[in-house]
């Protein structure tokens, strides 16, 4: 067997926002690596539907990410579930179209709430168990909107660029024993940016990206599955655009 042969094998593997999206093709994923996963969504239904339709992914928690209670008792849950935790995917994000001038602080707080917050809370609860075992990967969700400047996603810019810089504060506190990364997604056609986009805008953003389309979830999957395995064992503090040639 190589040294890199099954790295993730066995590992206890949770995932936020794990029910959709990149977070759910990252969770089977995962599961295609034999790895023991384990998502958290806040939305009851879907969970259990994907519970019932993905028989390898092992275990599901209701919690809202941006409920910092919520979050502890999702981790204690976990803890009776796993005995532990490897690796944290912290992915549960949304986003709303908004300009500026009109963002109210209502919608500032709840997008702030899940996208910060939530990955702060569910990062900090994982990294208490991983310094306690002595080692450990968290991986979170940015955007190349937490890179460079959008229009009319204000809110969820800023939460994007905070989320970079959290990851390499934590990657350089948590060394040696934890490794911190983010992967920076660009255009991904998951469900969110469905109801978002028209087909015509869609097939106007695809023209503005270098590989003329949007990235599959499964692709995002593919660069969390890299950045969890004993082979980038080297790489933390980074940030890591996935856009297709975007910012280029």
């Amino acid at each position: 067997m190589g040294i890199y042969e099954d790295s993730l094998s066995g590992k206890r593997v949770v995932i936020t926002g794990g029910a959709s999206g990149i977070g759910l093709a990252t969770a089977l994923r995962f599961v295609n690596e034999n790895a023991i996963v384990t998502i958290i969504d806040n939305n009851k239904d879907t969970l259990e539907k994907i519970l019932n339709e993905y028989q390898g992914i092992k275990h599901g928690v209701i919690a809202d990410v941006s409920n910092h209670q919520s979050v502890c008792d999702a981790f204690i849950e976990i803890d009776q579930l796993t005995g532990g935790i490897d690796i944290l995917i912290s992915n549960a994000g949304i986003s709303v179209r908004s300009n500026f001038l009109d963002i109210t602080s209502e919608q500032w707080n709840k997008v702030i709430g899940v996208n910060l917050n939530g990955i702060f809370y569910t990062a900090q609860e994982a990294a208490k168990r991983m310094i306690k075992q002595g080692h450990g990967v968290i991986l979170m969700t940015a955007s190349t909107n937490g890179l460079v400047g959008h229009p009319y996603y204000a809110d969820y810019n800023a939460s994007k660029a905070g989320v970079n810089l959290l990851a390499r504060t934590m990657a350089l506190e948590l060394a040696p024993t934890i490794r911190v990364n983010t992967v920076c997604p660009g255009y991904v056609l998951t469900p969110m940016q469905i109801a978002e986009y028209s087909p015509e805008a869609l097939e106007q953003v695809n023209e503005k990206i270098p590989l003329k389309r949007h990235a599959q979830p499964e692709e995002i999957a593919g660069l969390f599955a890299f950045l969890a395995s004993s082979e980038a064992k080297y790489i933390t503090g980074q940030h890591i655009p996935i856009d297709g040639g975007e910012l280029a």
